[in-house]
Parts: C-alpha cells; structure tokens; sequence
C-alpha cells in the first residue's frame, strides 16, 4: 500500500491497477454506516409517520437510489478516471463546470452536517464543547483523505468488521428491548411523509453518485460492469438501509430527543454502556466518510480549476485542493446553528433535483450512446472531440430540471402538481426518464462512428506516456 497517493484526477494506467473487486462492498457500506445516515432514516418519524411506514419508505427510496449510484461505480474499472471527469463527454469540456459546482457544494454541505453530528457526538460522549470538537475532527479525516485512496480502503475495511459486529448487537437487541409487533403495526398512511423520507433516502444514495468511481478506479478493467454493480449495491444497501432503519427506530422509540441522544438511550435500553459503544463505532464511521467527501471535493475542485486553467496534476495540486475545501466545510459548520435534522431534510431534497438530471444523462451516455467507448485523452483537451460546450447534455439537463419545477416542494417554493397532490413530491420519478429520453433523442444526431474512428489516434500510448 503506498504510504500517500500520488496522483489526482489523471488516468490510470492499467500497469498500476489494483485490488479486488470485493473490497468495494466495505467502502460504501461503511460509507453509510454512520450518524449522517441514521439521522436520514429518521426524517418522517420525527415529522409523525409510524416506523412501518416509515421503515417502508427507507427500504424503497435506498433500493432506488443504490441502484443509480452502483451503476455509476461500475464506470470506475472501465475508465480509470474520477466521477466528475466522466461529465465532461456529455457536457463538454467547459459546460461540465456546471455539474461540477454543484457536487463541490453538496461535498462542502455534508461535511458541514458530519462535523456538527460528530460534534453533537462527542459532546454527548465527553462533553467537550463543539466548536474544537469540529476543528479537530476535520483534522483527522484530512489526514485520512490526504493519504488518499489506498489509506481509504483499508480503513473502510477495518471499520466495517466492527460497524458490523454492533449493529448485529444492536439489531438482535431490539427483540428484547420492545414489542416489534406493536411497534410495527401500521397506523395511518400519511404520503407526504412518506415520500418526503422516500425521496430523503434515495437522494441520500445518490449523492454517492458524484464520486462512488473515484474509488473503483484503480480496479483492473477485467473485473467488469456486473461485478463492481454488484459488489457496490450490496456494501451501499445493506448499509445505508440498516443504518436508516436504527435511525427509524431510534428516533420512533424516543421521540422526544436528539438523534444522538436517541441512539445512545435506545441501544443503553438493550445492556448497560452498549450505547458509549454505538456512538463510538458511529464516530469512526464518520471520520472516513468525511475523509471520502474531502478526498472526492479536492479531486472536483482540480476538475474545475483545470478546466479554466490547465494545471500540473499530481500530489501538491491535490494537497492544495484539499486545504482549501477543509477551510471551507469549517467555515460552514461553525457556522451552522439550528436543527441540524431540519437542515439535512432540506438539503437532501436540493441533491435530488439538482443531480436527478445528471444521473440520468451520464447514465444514458455511458450504457446506451456511448457503451462504453471514450477517449480518455479528449477529456483533457478543450478543443478536443467532446468540445468545450455540449448542447446536448446542456439542453438534456434543462429540460429535465424545468420539468421537474411543478413537483417541487421546499420552503421557499411548492410546485402546482406538489400542491394537487398534498404536497408530495415526485419529481426524480420526472426527471430522470425526461432527462434521459431528451438526451438519447438529441443523440440520434451525433456521428458515433466517426467520434470513434479518432479514439485509436488521440489514445495511441495511453498507458505509457501522461494524459497531458
């Protein structure tokens, strides 16, 4: 294992792939595995919904969301390059600067909510004050994701044997701790509860979407598109879904406390100083997956900054990259007051309009125009054969978001079928089909055979000279 990772957002070369497919299931399962994810799973309940529905809702909405975030996994292997420099065929070199801002917001935002989570931890733990707390815990996922991609394997793998140990004790815990049957039993069906913990939980597995490559990217391309899906559904999945669901719990049996505070007295309420051990184990989680939101935002942070300048790629553009995003997600959490739950809500329902449209036309282009076949080289040229601006992904991406508009529900603006329907909101359930079915149709007109006459010239010596 290297000591540090040396390179950034440049290509792969199939001489330096490595490890094996199976360890993509710790990485996302452990990246779900963790207190940001249980305060997802207790969105509705909070808001009123039984844990039936609400477990329901938590099951359905990961199902989908996985599903898009492992397919984007599997794009890793193939192409040995970050999530975000993928964008650039359907967006163009320069029109890719779009969806690149938005996931170096929404790494900035989650990192800012795990802080102060983390923060809330250990002030229930030890009762140190928040503001070090933060500071220092940001410290530590820095070094984490300054050592980059193999340092963040193993630690994922470490913590997964222990996250899985204390949520079996956990779970088996509940058949002693309470009633199940009554606490499950259905009460009344309330949709837009429903689909607002629905949509929370599938955008929560679809943010992963930004960057769930980065760290399938070093994989030999042999293993294949099945395969890497495979193994990244079931890490993300049973996580994610598990962990949400002991957030449900939690958050159902004590209704009245903190999320933290919740878990703490619920797994307390199984054996005594099992809930010290809960907090911890969740901790832990945090730190890595704080150190995968800091690793995925330096290497979008290059992708923008070497899109208006091209700049030297390697390890002191991405140390650089990544002091600058750790500024400023601790700017934000130390700023951040109120209800970290009520901000997370809507935060989470921002991520699916906004990456709704992308997932879909990235997801389009690579299984179903493309299939697959990319010139790595181009992707680093302005100039090149994607061109600087793609109006078919920008149009595709428009027309998608504009479509979704009359769904939207959030505080500042509700949509009129949002408003005919009682306030539930569908509009991924719009997006995504609308998004891609404009994409593949403006398609028809793009000249595959001879993009892909010019792929052999542009990638001639790909695996022994760089990129640029």
């Amino acid at each position: 294992m290297a000591l540090v990772e040396t390179r950034s957002i440049d290509y792969i070369p199939l001489a330096e792939r490595k490890g094996e497919v199976r360890h993509l299931w710790p990485v996302w399962f452990m990246g779900d595995a963790h207190l940001a994810t249980l305060a997802t799973g207790a969105i509705s309940v909070a808001g009123g919904l039984d844990l039936f529905w609400s477990g329901l809702a938590v099951i359905g909405g990961c199902v989908l969301g996985t599903i898009l975030m492992a397919l984007h996994c599997s794009q890793g292997p193939h192409l040995g390059l970050p999530q975000m420099i993928q964008s650039r065929p359907q967006f163009g070199y320069m029109g890719a600067l779009l969806v690149w801002i938005v996931a170096l917001i929404t790494y900035i935002g989650f990192n800012a909510l795990n802080q102060s989570l983390a923060a809330s931890t250990v002030k229930e733990l030890v009762g140190l004050p928040e503001g070090p707390t933060i500071v220092a815990f940001a410290g530590v996922a820095a070094v984490v994701a300054g050592a980059g991609y193999d340092f963040i394997h193993t630690a994922q793998r470490t913590l997964a044997y222990l996250m899985l140990a204390v949520l079996a004790v956990y779970t088996a815990g509940l058949f002693t701790m309470v009633d199940l049957g009554k606490l499950l039993q259905p009460g009344p069906f309330m949709p837009t509860l429903f689909l607002i913990q629905f949509f929370a939980s599938a955008g929560y597995q679809l943010s992963w979407s930004i960057y769930v490559s980065d760290y399938s990217r070093y994989l030999p391309r042999e293993v294949g598109i099945r395969a890497s899906f495979l193994w990244t559904f079931c890490g993300a999945f049973i996580g994610g879904t598990w962990m949400m669901l002991v957030g449900a719990f939690a958050g159902a049996a004590f209704a009245n406390a903190d999320i933290v505070v919740a878990l703490r007295h619920s797994a307390d309420a199984m054996y005594g100083g099992f809930g010290v051990i809960m907090l911890v184990s969740s901790f832990l989680g945090m730190i890595t997956i704080t150190s995968l939101n800091l690793y995925g935002a330096s290497l979008t942070l290059l992708s923008v900054v070497d899109s208006i300048t091209p700049i030297r790629l390697g390890i002191a553009s991405r140390m650089i990259a990544l002091a600058v995003v750790l500024a400023t997600s601790l700017a934000l959490s130390l700023a951040m007051g109120g209800n970290v739950l009520h901000g997370l809500e809507a935060f989470l329902g921002v991520l699916v309009y906004l990456f709704t449209p992308w997932t879909a036309i990235n997801l389009a282009d690579f299984f179903f125009v493309r299939k697959g076949h990319y010139s790595i080289r181009a992707m680093f040229m302005a100039d090149g054969i994607y061109g600087r601006w793609n109006w078919r992904g920008l149009t595709s991406y428009a027309v998608g978001f504009t479509a979704m508009i009359p769904f939207f529900k959030t505080e500042l603006y509700v949509g009129p079928v949002a408003k005919a329907l009682g306030g539930a909101d569908i509009s991924m359930l719009i997006g995504l089909p609308v998004s891609a079915a404009v994409y593949l149709l403006l398609c028809r007109s793009l000249d595959l055979a001879a993009e892909l006459a010019q792929i052999p010239a542009l990638d001639r010596n790909l695996e022994t000279e760089p990129v640029r």
